[in-house]
């Protein structure tokens, strides 16, 4: 029997950023059957009372399942497939791959930085192909976008990180990246801020990013520099892809450091002046802090640097370079030397920085969380509640309807996620039941790993993967295993009839 669920008398937001209205929502199979008023009185054929499953959402809202664009999933999703960080926080959809760095193409017994973002031993797919058939016995619990990590290439195909790749090895990474995108890859990332990539310069990239465009696909970039020269890096990026004839998206934006409080003044009218141009995006986590490896030319001795996991001192974890540069009487280089490799927030960012992003027209919400950290940015578990809650409920940057679309329909248009991200007939059932009172974040980053509040019920692909009934993190559990790959590009129908079960 298929199938059918009601979601009955609930405020349902559909997406696009228009009005939400009290109505229904019905669910069958893996599609959204009909979205409309008392539903239960015309329900399409095939589907009667007896085989429904009504539920009652009055005083809650019916909303698209979120849409993370920036993760780091691209591991976590095959290790732990439940997802629970995610689908608590109502999100069905996850964009892996990001800041150059993807699982696939790439062999590797003991990844390096900053590969070990993704972990140090979870190398193992030489094909995008590999990767979609591991993703398939895993049954994660969200649907999986993949991008194809610039760096990624390079260490599959350039002898010498150091400098530029020549002729051969840029051969070597197209064709590598075309037979990606065949296989249903949505894009290509770069992390040109990491060692790694820094040396590459903007017509190696150029070269990659003319590939995706022939794909219909995408490229994310994670700026040269969001520090002093982001001005710089915000060019290069933009004329990267213009050149390229393909889809800008500016990851994680922000400007970084004391020095640069305030410059987003600069920055978003840059990106407008793009945007009038070229197709151009970018994505926001609602913090003042980010998250990456341990660097020493992050540590200013200014800004607090919180120490996510260390492999020499995992005992340092959780503790930030000051009280341990104190307690050792040296100072916060010379710790974060010693305690290499290693990850820390690096509390970075200016408030007013991050609301004048988040409220952008062009921005999208991504979380950038780090599910490998042993003590994550809070971001892995609460961005996007923490959206609602405080840049929505507490501080009315924008409307409710405004704030769901930055999470669901914007994203998946930018992204070409095809029929997701709008409660619209026909398209996927990715949907999330939400109390617009009571939602918040409830991971801090003394304790980063908590259960949101406030996502009463999450929907992927139809079926209910998430139900706060299940009580507190240490009961919560997800209730289905739903998640698909979700080929782009110009993925043929067998590639993704082949991606999607």
């Amino acid at each position: 029997m298929t199938r059918a669920t009601l979601l009955a008398n609930g405020m349902v937001i559909d997406g696009t950023g228009a009005s939400g209205w009290i109505g229904d929502v019905l669910l069958v199979g893996d599609r959204i059957a009909a979205v409309g008023r008392d539903l239960s009185r015309q329900l399409p054929e095939g589907v009667t009372l007896d085989a429904l499953h009504r539920v009652d959402c009055t005083g809650l809202a019916i909303t698209p399942g979120f849409i993370d664009v920036h993760t780091h999933d691209d591991a976590i999703v095959l290790k732990h497939p439940d997802m629970l960080p995610k689908v608590s926080q109502g999100i069905t959809t996850v964009v892996t791959g990001n800041c150059g760095i993807s699982l696939a193409p790439f062999v590797v017994q003991q990844s390096l930085p900053p590969l070990n973002l993704l972990g140090s031993d979870s190398f193992r797919f030489d094909s995008v192909e590999s990767y979609a058939r591991a993703l398939a016995a895993a049954q994660p619990a969200v649907n999986v976008a993949v991008l194809i990590g610039h760096t990624t290439l390079r260490f599959a195909c350039v002898a010498d990180l150091s400098r530029a790749a020549n002729a051969s090895e840029l051969d070597a990474m197209a064709a590598l990246l075309t037979q990606c995108m065949h296989a249903g890859a949505t894009g290509l990332s770069s992390g040109l801020f990491y060692e790694e990539a820094f040396a590459a310069p903007t017509e190696e990239v150029v070269r990659l990013a003319q590939v995706v465009a022939g794909f219909g696909g995408v490229y994310s970039t994670h700026l040269r520099s969001e520090m002093q020269a982001i001005i710089e890096a915000l060019h290069e990026a933009g004329d990267t892809a213009f050149r390229a004839g393909v889809p800008l998206i500016i990851s994680h934006h922000k400007c970084a450091g004391p020095a640069n409080w305030g410059r987003t003044l600069e920055t978003l009218p840059l990106i407008e002046s793009l945007a009038s141009r070229q197709a151009v995006a970018m994505d926001v986590y609602p913090y003042v802090a980010g998250s990456t490896v341990l660097r020493e030319d992050l540590v200013d001795g200014v800004i607090d640097v919180l120490v996510s996991w260390s492999t020499p001192h995992p005992e340092m974890t959780g503790r930030t370079l000051a009280s341990i540069a104190a307690e050792w009487g040296v100072d916060q280089k010379t710790v974060c030397r010693r305690l290499q490799p290693g990850g820390a927030c690096y509390f970075q960012m200016h408030e007013d920085d991050v609301k004048r992003v988040i409220a952008h027209p062009l921005s999208m919400i991504g979380s950038d969380g780090l599910p490998h950290d042993q003590h994550p940015h809070p971001r892995l578990w609460g961005a996007f509640p923490r959206v609602l809650a405080r840049y929505w409920r507490e501080q009315q940057l924008f409307s409710l309807e405004t704030a769901i679309y930055k999470m669901s329909g914007l994203s998946a248009r930018n992204f070409r996620l095809h029929q997701r991200g709008q409660l619209q007939v026909g398209w996927y059932a990715d949907v999330v039941v939400l109390d617009p009172n009571r939602v918040r974040d409830a991971a801090t980053y003394e304790a980063p790993k908590a259960l949101s509040e406030g996502i009463e019920k999450v929907f992927v692909n139809g079926a209910l993967a998430y139900d706060a009934d299940t009580g507190d993190i240490s009961h919560a559990r997800v209730q289905a295993r739903a998640g698909r790959m979700l080929a782009g590009g110009a993925a043929t129908d067998m590639t993704q009839t082949l991606l999607s079960v």
